[in-house]
């Protein structure tokens, strides 16, 4: 058959990166056009590569307004690859001059798609990760049995494009729950539909003070046969280091086994337990370099709960402050009575 032929609104990162790569080895779609406002340069300049899409596809057609891709009758499919704001204008203009569209908005473009009869997708690319192809294969399996919480969690370290992001002011299309996070909500309703109640928290990370966020927390509550199911959604950016750590502690299932605390080995975990330590400093031993990072699995401490007496013991004789203060412990059991009434009202409330 015939291949499909696309026109890129934008040839920016986003066509380079996302979208040309994996349009090109499918025979069944043809780089057809661009929308790249600026004019091609000119042949004496030595034009560099990846700069202009009339150096990099000759044969492709170059236009510099979006009415002069649309009214081209041979473009079957257009890709939105511009700023997030215009995706609904752009995409809406799309449909209705009969054309397919990829883009990234909601109710107004829906509209318009009914109303021109062609096909409107979305750019939800990771849903074909590796990692969440990989689980969903599992949860289709039902290797899990019953889900009751689920955590989506992408972080960046301030990637370079967000070197721009300057503005405090927050208009629709901005910031990180409009970026990742547009992909890593989907991945949630992918596997588990539309949720009950939604909470969510943003931050603003990267040294100003903003409406427009590069953190969030989104948290998921399901209702009727999943009503137990709790999904977070995260992603954060900028961090200096992470720990990441599986497995408990030993001392517990050791005394179950017989073994006394003054046993050889007690409270000391097995390597393979070892938490995985990344820092862009070196901070132990165990640490390679890695891609500009320290990376490497942190020796673990040894468990003690000994240790608690033996505080206790200092304390009482004077040696020391105390460790575990009953203020410390209140303050525990009023943030559980909030919670749980924080539960029932469905709202959040302050720490008092």
């Amino acid at each position: 058959m015939t291949p499909l032929n696309v026109g890129f609104l934008g040839y920016g990162f986003s066509t380079k990166c996302f979208h040309l790569p994996f349009i090109l080895p499918n025979p069944d779609l043809k780089v057809y056009a661009f929308l790249q406002r600026s004019p091609p340069p000119p042949a004496s300049s030595n034009p560099e590569k990846g700069k202009h899409c009339t150096i990099d596809y000759p044969e492709a057609k170059h236009y510099q307004t979006a009415g002069g891709l649309f009214a081209d009758k041979y473009i079957d499919l257009v890709i939105v690859c511009t700023r997030h704001e215009s995706h609904a204008e752009l995409a809406e203009q799309a449909l209705l001059a009969g054309k397919h569209g990829n883009t990234e908005e909601a109710d107004r473009v829906i509209a318009a798609q009914k109303k021109s009869g062609k096909i409107l997708t979305v750019f939800q690319n990771r849903r074909y990760d590796s990692d969440f192809r990989t689980l969903q294969e599992l949860v289709n399996r039902k290797a899990f049995g019953e889900i009751t919480e689920c955590e989506i969690h992408y972080d960046f370290d301030f990637p370079f494009w967000m070197q721009s992001w300057n503005d405090t002011t927050y208009t629709p299309g901005k910031g990180m729950l409009f970026g990742i996070g547009s992909h890593t909500i989907d991945q949630a309703l992918v596997l588990f539909g539309r949720p009950a109640t939604i909470t969510g928290f943003y931050r603003s990370l990267r040294g100003i003070e903003s409406e427009v966020d590069d953190a969030f927390t989104v948290i998921l509550q399901y209702g009727r046969e999943k009503k137990n199911l709790v999904v977070t959604v995260k992603t954060s950016v900028g961090y200096n280091g992470s720990f990441v750590k599986y497995g408990e502690d030993r001392q517990e299932s050791q005394v179950s086994k017989g073994l006394k605390a003054t046993d050889v080995g007690f409270g000391v975990e097995n390597e393979d337990t070892y938490g995985f330590l990344t820092t862009k400093e070196k901070v132990d031993q165990s640490q390679k370099e890695e891609g500009g990072r320290w990376v490497g699995k942190f020796p673990s401490l040894t468990g003690s709960y000994v240790a608690y007496y033996e505080d206790l013991v200092k304390t009482i004789r004077g040696e020391k402050e105390l460790v575990a203060k009953p203020e410390t412990a209140r303050d525990g059991l009023r943030i559980i009575e909030i919670a749980r009434e924080s539960a029932e009202k469905g709202c959040t409330l302050s720490f008092n």
